[in-house]
């Protein structure tokens, strides 16, 4: 006795394909997610990173220079100028105003490549 009759479906030509068809289902579902996946998630991923360490490093350099400011304006003062603190904002006031200078200089001209274009 045959443990397991023949299905009408295993008969016809051809059978082996609608065997094979859940798992032919199965891998386009997988291949249609993993593109789904490659196509948005992993770039939002990206652009989430980085945005997210660009603030991380922004707010580290604003506390940085801010602190820093600080420390050279008491240092000017107590040891530089003998407690005269406008003195010491005058210093440190220029070093900025210089920095701020020489950034505007460095600066690229966004007309210069637009001039001949138009």
């Amino acid at each position: 006795m045959d443990p397991k009759p023949d299905s009408p479906a295993s008969r016809l030509s051809g059978s082996r394909l609608t065997g094979d068809l859940p798992e032919r289902g199965t891998e386009l579902v997988d291949t249609l997610v993993e593109l789904f996946r490659d196509k948005t998630v992993r770039p939002m991923t990206l652009v989430t990173r980085a945005l997210v360490f660009g603030i991380i490093v922004f707010t580290a350099s604003v506390v940085t220079v801010t602190l820093m400011s600080i420390t050279l304006i008491r240092l000017l003062t107590v040891y530089a100028f003998g407690g005269r603190v406008w003195l010491s904002d005058l210093v440190v006031g220029a070093l900025f105003v210089i920095v701020g200078f020489v950034a505007w200089t460095k600066r690229s001209d966004p007309t210069v490549g637009t001039e001949g274009a138009g």
